[in-house]
């Protein structure tokens, strides 16, 4: 401004160099307003003058004003220049405007300036940042002669779309020439080297940085730490931090940062977390949600929560990417964190995609499936995006609940929105359906699909091994071999399932013993516990206790649980004495580890071992959890446990159970054991009886008298669960007219999950009967 008053003091504004100069000020200074007035009313322009004007405005994102100015200063009769090609291109590049950039290329070759370096540069950067990645390798190999800003924008490019061959040919292209290389040259090479098996390349390339004096740049420095870590080497990624001092930025921090969580080394990453701050670096929000995520497990949950507070403290919790960190934070806890999350979630003002998935994911993953599907419906209301994670989410309740109708509601939107062919989204389409018991539309969902992955292949594969059709489970295997779909894990997990249920022990053992030998897939623990389950049920308890003993690392409670499964089916006290013994030191506050040990003791008599086990449930405050059942009735779920009178037409399905009652006992005969009996024999307690039985009559009172009457003899010949087929009968003898859609959703024994198959009627009779399993212990 002061240059500027002098000139115009002095009258020296009529030499176009001076008034050149102070214009130039102007736009660095991002003072266009003036600089446009100057530009007015200057007496005397030349190119230098357009250029300035021009480079100015799209230095400052206003491509089109520049390009105004481009069409002014050819009717003014100057002509652009290297300088003018360069200034638009940038811009042109910035704004991705293609179309633009073609007619830029026209003009440079109508001018003759295709051969010039200096434009012939900023072209090739224009169309690989335009996405035209053959537009931007034809006119490199066109220029006679590239400098390192040519080939930097070429291997920019193949950075982009991760082609590591032509990227570093370009290199040794620029090696040959005699070019030396620069930051912007191996910083965007390095973030190629993401792997294991280019830790080789990422130790010469880090010569290279070192030879040519490099090493003291931030980005390529940074670059260097985060290359080493995603190579496998930690400590290389250490040292290479530890060599950077007295040029380190916040980047440099959170890529270290990053690197041990990427390592699992939470602990350092605190540590660090810490140094950062005591050397004067104030955390970013990358910095937050890293640190955050290193709170996930449940052993970090003191350390997360003071985070919290920390970010409070800092004003952060408005900051939609640190608050999705923390609900996810508290989501990997436990289930009694949700409301921690939820509360997370309704404070922020403002939520994206990641707001609604994250908490529609809790509720589905801990049973809180009757607020996943209100809060689908507000999603839905308030015009949210709804992708594939919210649909898996939202059909994962659909199952939980195995609310048919509402489950086919939700796949009436994912066709509508076009993700039914989506894997994930097929996938729960899938496992919704099966474990709603219709297998059929769980097969045709699958044959809709393209069956490129495993997702697909492993969710048909659990439904038909939990429907007990393992040897369909099997053939699906054969079918995804012959059309070379790679297994995953889960896929083992699938027919270890589908073996245990059928029986077929010698299959599921080769199955697993082949996983890393054959097919290069470690077993997990999730695997040795299907695989004793495997024993289990054959009764092969012996060998199912040596799987547990030759693990090659120690059994989590998943693993034990089963075992102590196993224990109960075999009847052997002793060794499930010492299985829950050693649950209970892992878990002391799981009730169902109390609730078999209890009803084993029970079984034998053993009534002082029993109440010893009743008297540590006391001490330790461990309750067990009830049952609960729910119906759903013409698209509405009720829900309830025994003794429960919650439900608005309590007294009036409590007069039915009654009812039902009276006739069962009316029925019991000779043919058919006496009810309290048959109860004892299969461990139903009466507790559950009570639900089975509420179950029904509030079915019945539901939708009377749309109740079918039509149950068929061969549904009640089977001398196993008497008192729920009996049930079944005595509510098709009171009612006379047919029921559509109804489902049954009693909290059961496996034993009654059997039943389920019994009872699903022919098409011909029109009548749907479905059991699954509802929340808690019985």
């Amino acid at each position: 401004m002061l240059t500027h008053c002098r000139a115009i003091k002095f009258g020296s504004l009529a030499d176009v160099y001076i008034a050149n100069n102070i214009l130039r000020d102007y736009t660095k200074c991002k003072n266009l307003d003036i600089a446009c007035k100057l530009f007015d009313e200057m007496p005397k322009r030349d190119s230098v003058s357009w250029n300035t004007m021009i480079s100015g405005f799209i230095n400052l994102g206003n491509l089109d004003i520049g390009w105004d100015y481009l069409k002014s200063m050819k009717r003014f009769g100057f002509y652009a220049d290297e300088y003018t090609f360069g200034s638009v291109l940038k811009g042109v590049a910035s704004a991705c405007r293609y179309v633009l950039g073609q007619q830029m290329h026209g003009m440079i070759v109508k001018m003759g300036y295709e051969g010039n370096v200096y434009v012939g540069s900023p072209l090739v950067d224009m169309y690989a940042k335009c996405g035209n990645g053959d537009d931007a390798y034809a006119v490199f190999c066109s220029m006679e002669s590239r400098n390192w800003v040519t080939y930097n924008a070429l291997t920019d490019w193949f950075v982009q779309i991760g082609d590591h061959r032509n990227a570093f040919w370009l290199l040794h292209c620029m090696d040959d020439q005699g070019l030396k290389p620069d930051e912007g040259t191996v910083a965007p090479l390095l973030t190629l080297l993401d792997d294991g098996k280019f830790y080789k390349v990422a130790m010469q390339m880090h010569g290279k940085v070192i030879k040519h004096g490099l090493a003291l740049w931030n980005n390529v420095c940074n670059a260097t730490i985060t290359s080493y870590s995603e190579c496998g080497s930690l400590e290389d990624a250490k040292r290479a931090f530890e060599g950077s001092i007295g040029i380190r930025d916040l980047v440099t921090w959170n890529a270290m940062l990053g690197a041990y969580l990427v390592h699992g080394k939470e602990e350092l990453a605190f540590i660090l977390f810490l140094d950062m701050q005591r050397h004067g670096f104030e955390p970013d929000i990358y910095t937050y949600t890293s640190i955050i995520k290193a709170c996930y497990e449940k052993k970090h949950k003191h350390h997360g929560k003071s985070l919290h507070g920390v970010v409070i403290k800092r004003g952060l919790e408005t900051s939609t990417p640190v608050s999705n960190a923390l609900i996810s934070m508290y989501l990997k806890f436990d289930n009694k964190s949700m409301e921690d999350a939820e509360n997370i979630f309704h404070s922020l003002e403002s939520k994206d995609r990641v707001s609604w998935n994250s908490i529609l994911t809790g509720y589905s993953q801990y049973g809180f499936s009757e607020n996943s599907l209100k809060l689908f419906g507000h999603m839905r209301t308030l015009l949210v995006e709804i992708d594939q994670y919210a649909f898996s989410s939202v059909l994962r309740s659909c199952s939980d609940l195995a609310a048919l109708q509402l489950g086919q509601q939700v796949h009436g939107v994912a066709i509508k929105s076009g993700f039914e062919s989506n894997d994930f989204v097929a996938s729960s389409l899938i496992f919704m359906y099966s474990k709603c018991g219709v297998i059929e539309d769980a097969q045709k969902s699958f044959d809709d699909t393209p069956k490129e992955s495993s997702i697909t292949w492993n969710s048909i594969t659990f439904g038909y091994a939990q429907h007990g059709q393992g040897s369909v489970a099997l053939d699906l295997f054969s079918q995804m071999m012959e059309k070379n779909v790679n297994p995953d894990h889960i896929t083992f997990v699938a027919l270890l399932t589908a073996c245990s249920h059928i029986g077929l022990v010698e299959q599921g053992l080769s199955f697993l013993n082949s996983m890393e030998p054959v097919y290069g897939i470690p077993p997990r623990m999730e695997h040795y516990s299907c695989a004793v389950d495997l024993f289990g049920r054959a009764g092969y308890l012996d060998k199912a206790k040596a799987l547990v003993e030759s693990m090659p690392f120690q059994p989590d409670a998943m693993v034990l649980k089963t075992l102590l499964g196993a224990c109960r089916a075999c009847g052997d006290i002793d060794l499930a004495t010492q299985v829950a013994t050693h649950l209970l030191e892992v878990e002391p506050e799981e009730h169902c580890t109390y609730v078999i040990l209890s009803n084993m003791y029970g079984h034998l008599k053993k009534w002082d071992e029993k109440a010893s086990l009743t008297k540590l449930m006391r001490e330790n405050k461990v309750k067990k959890v009830p049952g609960w059942s729910w119906i759903e009735v013409k698209n509405e779920i009720h829900s309830f446990m025994a003794g429960d009178w919650s439900h608005p037409h309590s007294q009036q399905i409590y007069q039915m159970l009654g009812a039902l009652t009276d006739e069962i006992l009316l029925l019991d005969s000779d043919d058919t054991p006496p009810l309290s009996h048959e109860v004892c024999s299969n461990s139903l307690s009466a507790t559950v009886l009570e639900e089975v039985m509420l179950g029904i009559a509030a079915l019945a009172y539901t939708i009377w008298p749309d109740f079918a009457k039509y149950i068929p003899d061969s549904c009640m010949s089977c001398q196993s669960d008497t008192a729920m087929k009996t049930a079944v009968r005595v509510l098709g003898d009171l009612t006379d007219t047919s029921v559509n859609n109804a489902s049954f959703l009693i909290h059961q024994t496996p034993s009654c999950k059997e039943l389920l198959n019994e009872c699903l009627l022919s098409e011909d009779q029109h009548h749907e009967v479905e059991l699954s399993q509802g929340g808690g212990a019985s």
